[in-house]
């Protein structure tokens, strides 16, 4: 019964470090984009990952990003010009705040 117990103890306190120790940091990217009319869409590229954000009043966030490098595309109405944003890090537990993105006509 002893060793039953030793056991089960010894299998909670790897389970519980096992857990601590894989939990994956998250981060993010903000942005906005004037003219707010000028904005079709955004697209977030990671490798050959392509993730779509809703658009409110030209404001853009991506959630749940792993850290990493990735490509932000602007998709604009005409008579504007889609932008490219290009080496964009995100860092563990941190949102990268792109600012305002001015579409060119």
């Amino acid at each position: 019964m002893k060793k039953l117990g030793l056991f089960l103890t010894a299998l909670m306190v790897s389970t519980i470090f096992f857990v601590a120790f894989s939990y994956i940091k998250v981060g993010g990217i903000v942005g906005r984009v004037t003219p707010t009319d000028a904005i079709a869409g955004v697209s977030l590229v990671a490798g050959t990952d392509t993730l779509q954000a809703q658009v409110s009043q030209g404001a853009f966030t991506f959630t749940n990003l792993k850290e990493g490098v990735y490509t932000v595309w602007i998709k604009a109405n005409a008579p504007y010009k889609d932008a490219t944003i290009e080496k964009v890090a995100v860092k563990d537990s941190a949102t990268t705040d792109l600012g305002e993105i001015k579409l060119q006509q």
